[in-house]
């Protein structure tokens, strides 16, 4: 797509700003920091954090690295951020993301050996100085989507108007990959009656242990299969009532401050719960987990099970969408017929971004065609799946006939994009603007330099 059409549209920098990769590109820069590039209020660019636009921009393929253009994406971010904690309609959830940073923090120390480690491979000094990276990524991203979708809330594009967007930039357009829709039926297998009362009477003995003088917080280190939270000795902090899934919630509200609750089960295995404070509906606890890795025959009696259901799919006395809104344990895609959605939330997904456990198991199927049941996992855990192949596009030149509603999201993209442009240029008068004098030379598409020397 050429510079013309760009479709910079800030919606797609927020994307690449703020994904995980971003995140974790962004921490490694911790001994960076090497200067200031601009002051948006009372917001700071560094010269790092373009730096680091630039290398991600690279990473994705963008064709244009120019360095002036990512200081301005990053500018015009951060203006909507000074803005959005301006805006009263918009919830300040500082707390909140304090405590999402923390878990942030903690999931990341739990994939190494000892927290000496983490901080060398991310170039940190002290744990305070990463979480304090953490939360301001985390602070940017949520102010900046809040003020984004206010400003762009109201964005919509009739047919005539996809239709002209078309005929303008067709030629810029880019060609479809090949592509498939695909749906999936997933379930967990199903633990035995024994090896659950085993994991019960090994939390049993963990809760006696505790009574007996061991704290619950050097047994979560070591016993708890929770890597959100087993580094920092199970502790959740600030949960706000409906937060955590109802046997968590039920059995944690139902203690008295520092009482421990036998074994329950939920979805993510068993627990035992410790509250430790409780103010109206947020409560402080700490719980151990122990997830029950399914066994060899448990795995395959998953299998059976799953096999039997396309049996009957196969044989039309059931449909892939009763089965999977029956069946599936998946509530990402049991209520919409099993669709897995695709990376633009259509429901449409790129054969070369598959998963390889997946995509060898579609190899020589066709449209209409169902795996037998297999194995795969997910957050490290354990689950069996079928797949149905819902249609086959082959690699294409992206045409109003066979892609509309992409072509309409990308028109929808421009104009919320034109509509942020807008934003933006009518706060310049009123906001404070400073761009250090290394970026004298840049053209900016905005009157950026002109307000930076007015101030």
């Amino acid at each position: 797509m050429t510079n013309k059409l760009k479709i910079t549209f800030l919606l797609g920098i927020f994307i690449m700003i703020f994904s995980s990769n971003m995140m974790n590109a962004q921490l490694k820069q911790g001994d960076l920091v090497d200067g200031i590039a601009a002051v948006i209020g009372d917001e700071i660019v560094l010269e790092s954090d373009v730096l680091e636009q630039m290398n991600y921009g690279k990473q994705q393929g963008a064709a244009n690295t120019d360095k002036c253009e990512f200081l301005e994406n990053l500018i015009s971010n951060k203006l909507l951020v000074y803005e959005a904690k301006k805006d009263t309609l918009i919830e300040n959830r500082s707390a909140a993301i304090k405590e999402q940073a923390n878990a942030k923090y903690r999931q990341l120390l739990s994939q190494f050996p000892d927290e000496k480690t983490l901080l060398a491979a991310y170039k940190f000094r002290n744990a305070y100085e990463m979480k304090n990276a953490i939360e301001k990524i985390d602070t940017d991203q949520y102010y900046g989507q809040a003020k984004y979708q206010r400003v762009t809330e109201k964005a919509d594009v009739t047919p005539n108007e996809v239709t002209d967007f078309y005929n303008m930039y067709k030629s810029q357009l880019p060609q479809v990959k090949d592509e498939v829709t695909l749906a999936q039926i997933m379930i967990y297998p199903t633990l035995t009656e024994a090896h659950k009362q085993e994991l019960i009477n090994r939390l049993k003995k963990i809760k006696q242990d505790i009574l007996g003088g061991e704290t619950f917080e050097s047994q979560a280190r070591i016993y708890s299969e929770d890597e959100g939270s087993a580094a920092n000795g199970g502790l959740y902090k600030n949960i706000n009532k409906g937060q955590m899934v109802k046997p968590f919630e039920a059995a944690a509200l139902n203690l008295q401050e520092n009482d421990i609750s036998d074994p329950i089960e939920s979805e993510f295995g068993f627990h035992i719960i410790q509250l430790l404070k409780r103010s109206g509906k947020v409560y402080d606890a700490r719980h151990i987990l122990l997830k029950g890795v399914p066994t060899d025959d448990e795995l395959k009696t998953a299998k059976a099970k799953l096999d039997s259901i396309r049996g009957l799919i196969v044989d039309g006395k059931m449909t892939f969408k009763d089965a999977a809104f029956k069946f599936s344990d998946d509530k990402r895609t049991k209520f919409n017929a099993g669709i897995i959605p695709g990376a633009d939330g259509s429901d449409k997904i790129e054969r070369e971004s598959i998963p390889g456990t997946i995509s060898y198991e579609l190899a020589g199927l066709n449209k209409g065609d169902i795996t037998t049941a297999f194995e795969d996992e997910e957050n490290k855990r354990k689950e069996i799946k079928i797949i149905k192949v819902e249609d086959v596009i082959p690699s294409h030149q992206i045409t109003l006939e066979t892609d509309f509603s992409r072509i309409k999201q990308m028109a929808l993209n421009k104009k919320k994009s034109e509509m942020v442009e807008k934003f933006v240029n009518s706060k310049l008068p009123t906001t404070f603007i400073s761009i250090d004098g290394r970026y004298d030379s840049c053209s900016f598409k905005s009157n950026w330099k002109k307000q930076s020397m007015a101030k």
